[in-house]
């Protein structure tokens, strides 16, 4: 098991990519805090968990309270003896469909506030655990920071928080390395099993990324949670301040 022995925190759980890189922690070995807001939904993913021959524990937490986060990390810490993973992948409640030159301001700028405040809040909270450790993973999800804007969508504020949200990630690495913490992203370029299924757009969106990659599919859930794996595992213990690149070969780096 690549990550035995392992405590891991995983903020906003419950959603899609968060129970795809909990259930994955949790097989490969590690005990995965899973926290969010609604407590019905993390007690049926501890249960999943469980029922796979994982450890999960569960706990409310608002990603963008800093006090709620800094007592969880501080507990976990406390009781299993460390913060070894750390990952928000809450939602950041984006616009999407409506033109730059439409968009009310409130729409513009949530998803660029809730992303980066709860990455930041989230990060921190960590860091302070791995830094007496000398060693631990923060995790992010979204964009590389150097993607093209996209020219055939109007997607508002979201690619702009992501790659706040990744020059964040960048300078986390560069102030955490010496401690021996490891800061990485994955740029998934879209997951289309992410989608609402009452969205009309749906289809049209799901084709449109699909036929941007070269392998003429994109990324799931699961290899999200594979590839998180191995970025928080020993087996890229060299790599920090980069981008793990699973968009199918919709970006080439």
């Amino acid at each position: 098991m690549l990550l035995a022995g392992k405590n891991a925190i995983v903020y906003g759980a419950a959603g899609g990519i968060g129970t795809a890189m909990s259930t994955a922690f949790a097989r490969e070995g590690a005990k995965v805090h899973v926290t969010g807001r609604t407590e019905k939904t993390l007690a049926a993913l501890a249960d999943r968990i469980r029922a796979d021959g994982g450890q999960a524990e569960t706990a409310v937490v608002d990603a963008l309270d800093e006090d709620a986060v800094n007592a969880h990390a501080d507990a976990v810490a406390a009781k299993d003896g460390s913060v070894d993973i750390s990952v928000s992948v809450i939602d950041i409640a984006d616009h999407q469909g409506t033109p730059l030159a439409d968009m009310t301001l409130a729409d513009f700028e949530r998803p660029i506030h809730i992303a980066v405040r709860s990455t930041f809040v989230t990060a921190r909270a960590a860091a302070r655990h791995m830094i007496r450790q000398h060693s631990g993973v923060i995790l992010t999800f979204g964009g590389d920071g150097g993607g093209e804007p996209m020219r055939d969508y109007s997607i508002g504020g979201l690619q702009v928080a992501l790659n706040a949200v990744d020059f964040l990630r960048r300078q986390l690495a560069s102030e955490l390395g010496q401690h021996g913490i490891r800061v990485l992203g994955l740029h998934s370029g879209g997951i289309p099993e992410g989608l609402p299924p009452d969205l009309d757009a749906r289809y049209g969106i799901s084709d449109m990324l699909v036929a941007k990659t070269m392998l003429k599919r994109a990324a799931t859930f699961a290899d999200v949670g594979n590839v998180a794996v191995f970025a928080a595992s020993d087996l890229a213990a060299s790599m920090t301040a980069t981008s793990l690149n699973i968009t199918a070969g919709a970006v080439s780096d």
